[in-house]
């Protein structure tokens, strides 16, 4: 069987970098030796991107803060459009390869927002988990949310405000319609990046401060009292969505810290919820998946209160570390990382030839 040639993108220049190299680390182990030619392909903080060894791969998971190169064989690569998408080296004329798909595991901003989804799709090449669209509206917090109310998903109550109006948000005015506490967070960023949970003035512009360090606008949104629980969902136009699972950080809330390091999180699954939540949660994961136009992957985050669901955010690149809930979640659903890493694959491959059966010349 001819082999699926397969470029594996991290790295990037988002603040969750290190969590890619870490996510990267697994979706690499997972990858069939007998069903795939593996091409790494990592994005260092500047924006390079760069072409290492095969045998040693550019990310060094005990150190993952730089991306870990041979020197010797360090290659400055581009993708070049065409029929056959190709590798192109940038300081010579030759072409590692051709690849047949990639699989981008950028988390956060120029990575999880469309941008890389739109170059790919302008390069013509098949690229797994969700397009331009979905990618950029389920990053957006403020939009995503918007999104949510159309479809009559309940979701977390919330102001947003841009950076022009940094100077005039005020906190009483702001706890007047939320109450207290609430949580702060940038509209554009992941793993709880740039988020603060505040129950007072002083904390709350210190907050806002932070947050706009990483997007030009930001939410405060009520802070719900509730159980975090999360649902994976793997498909195209008929997805199907997993166990759900339930996150008990040990921190305040689910920071980065708490998602990352060892030890701050218990991530329960099967979360232990009644059948009535866990069917109400399911129901809303694929409402959101298909409203939202994603495909391929997206991870739902919920809060429960009681009976009362409310669906705060789509992942669309969700975290594949070993302390993930995305891919546990799969296996305690029967599905296995290397099961689920190949159907993904696939997804990607048939969606790309099923958009390749569009008329794009209108003349």
């Amino acid at each position: 069987m001819k082999k699926i040639k397969i470029g594996v993108i991290f790295g990037g220049c988002s603040p969750e970098h290190e969590i890619s190299l870490l996510s990267a680390s697994n979706i690499l182990a997972a990858l069939d030796p007998k069903k795939y030619e593996v091409t790494p392909i990592g994005i260092d903080k500047t924006g390079k991107w760069l072409l290492a060894d095969k045998n040693l791969p550019m990310l060094d998971v005990k150190h993952p803060r730089t991306i870990h190169i041979n020197k010797n064989v360090e290659q400055e690569i581009s993708l070049v459009p065409g029929k056959k998408t190709k590798l192109q080296c940038v300081e010579a004329a030759s072409h590692p390869g051709q690849l047949d798909v990639i699989f981008p595991v950028l988390h956060g901003p120029l990575g999880e927002d469309g941008t890389i989804q739109g170059l790919l799709q302008f390069v013509g090449i098949p690229c797994v988990g969700s397009g331009v669209l979905a990618s950029s509206v389920c990053m957006d917090k403020e939009v995503s949310k918007y999104l949510f109310k159309q479809l009559g998903i309940p979701t977390a109550n919330f102001l947003c405000f841009r950076s022009y109006e940094k100077e005039t948000i005020d906190y009483q005015r702001v706890i007047e319609k939320l109450g207290s506490p609430v949580f702060v967070k940038p509209a554009n960023a992941g793993s709880s990046v740039g988020t603060h949970k505040v129950r007072d003035e002083e904390g709350f512009y210190k907050a806002i401060a932070d947050a706009f360090c990483y997007d030009h606008k930001i939410l405060v949104e009520e802070a719900i009292v509730g159980r975090e629980i999360e649902v994976a969902v793997l498909g195209n136009e008929d997805p199907r969505v997993s166990v759900p699972g339930e996150a008990i950080p040990n921190d305040e809330f689910y920071t980065y810290k708490a998602k990352y390091e060892a030890n701050g999180v218990e991530f329960v699954v099967p979360a232990r919820i009644p059948d009535s939540v866990v069917s109400e949660i399911q129901s809303l994961a694929k409402r959101a998946f298909l409203g939202l136009s994603c495909q391929g992957m997206a991870r739902a985050d919920f809060f429960v209160r009681g009976d009362e669901v409310y669906l705060s955010e789509m992942n669309t690149i969700p975290g594949f570390t070993k302390t993930s809930g995305y891919p546990k979640m799969w296996e305690a659903s029967g599905v296995s990382n290397q099961e689920l890493v190949d159907e993904l694959i696939q997804l990607a491959l048939q969606a790309h030839e099923k958009n390749k059966k569009l008329k794009r010349n209108y003349h």
